[in-house]
């Protein structure tokens, strides 16, 4: 979707969450500049503004989980309406999280829009976290954790076959990178499924470029490649601002390279920012790596190759 119009889609929400913080990303976003930045690069950008959902209830959460169910399907029924809109419009959708439980309603949206124009979807999921937990096997309840499971068909019976196919995603169809914090049930998810995950010990092991490589291969003309970037797949001494920090991530030059790799695909289609947290960064930091980040996705090389 070279030269395409960029959508932002504010979706200000943590109900999916834990630790509350990310219904501030959003607007870090965008005072960390990111459609002036854009701008300056010669992007055309509309900012669609903040979708409206239900607020994070003040109640305590059910031990059973999964927490604040109906409340994260009418936030996604928002995002799936509103990356549906931008995709019809011919837009390439950028949604500004917001904790990463938003993605079910991006991808599924994304997913009927591929079916509907006889394209193949490839997802790279960018992330600390498998997010391949269910209500079942999840330590904590919170759905930030289960968008995975979910888009696979796993997940809450409410947030599964959106895109009006039983399964959103199959196995092959999604790549992890930068993985490093996985539960026991989730890596028996991961095996059972056979998913694709480059772990940060791969990264150590083989070097990103190396790993991105094998795990962007097979992309064509005809293929709708989608990002979803949670912050936390960058180390927390870069990225602080984040609900789930984890130590080991990518640095920041790992991160430019990644998605420089990406931008010379020629294939990104659509894009969620997801995850920043102000309320555990230090002044603002993690949203403006986010900005730097976008950037680079959209061609800001710092030499063209």
């Amino acid at each position: 979707m070279h030269g395409a119009r960029v959508a932002l889609i504010g979706a200000p929400t943590d109900v999916g969450a834990g630790v509350r913080g990310a219904c501030m990303g959003p607007q870090a976003l965008r005072v960390a500049g990111l459609v002036q930045a854009l701008q300056s690069l010669g992007v055309s950008v509309i900012d669609k503004g903040d979708l409206v959902g239900p607020p994070r209830p003040a109640s305590p959460q059910d031990a059973r989980g999964p927490h604040h169910l109906d409340e994260v399907i009418a936030w996604n029924r928002a995002v799936f309406d509103a990356v549906d809109r931008s995709l019809s419009d011919g837009d390439l959708p950028l949604l500004l999280g917001g904790d990463h439980s938003l993605a079910v309603g991006s991808i599924s949206a994304i997913a009927r829009h591929c079916h509907h124009h006889g394209r193949r979807l490839r997802v790279l999921w960018l992330d600390a976290h498998a997010d391949v937990n269910d209500a079942a096997t999840s330590p904590s309840g919170n759905l930030h954790g289960m968008p995975v499971a979910c888009l696979l068909g796993h997940g809450p019976a409410p947030l599964v076959g959106w895109s009006g196919q039983p399964q959103v995603l199959q196995a092959a169809d999604i790549a992890f990178l930068g993985i490093r914090s996985v539960d026991t049930e989730e890596r028996l998810a991961i095996a059972r499924l056979g998913l694709q995950v480059w772990d940060m010990r791969a990264i150590d092991e083989r070097g990103l470029c190396d790993v991105l490589s094998e795990a962007l291969q097979g992309l064509t003309a005809d293929t709708h490649l989608h990002l979803s970037f949670d912050l936390d797949a960058l180390d927390p001494v870069h990225a602080p601002g984040v609900s789930t920090g984890v130590p080991g991530g990518l640095t920041c030059r790992e991160m430019q390279l990644c998605m420089e790799m990406i931008a010379d695909t020629g294939c990104l289609c659509s894009l969620d920012v997801m995850e920043i947290n102000p309320a555990q960064d230090v002044r603002n930091r993690t949203a403006e790596l986010a900005v730097q980040a976008v950037c680079s996705l959209l061609r800001a090389a710092t030499l063209a190759r």
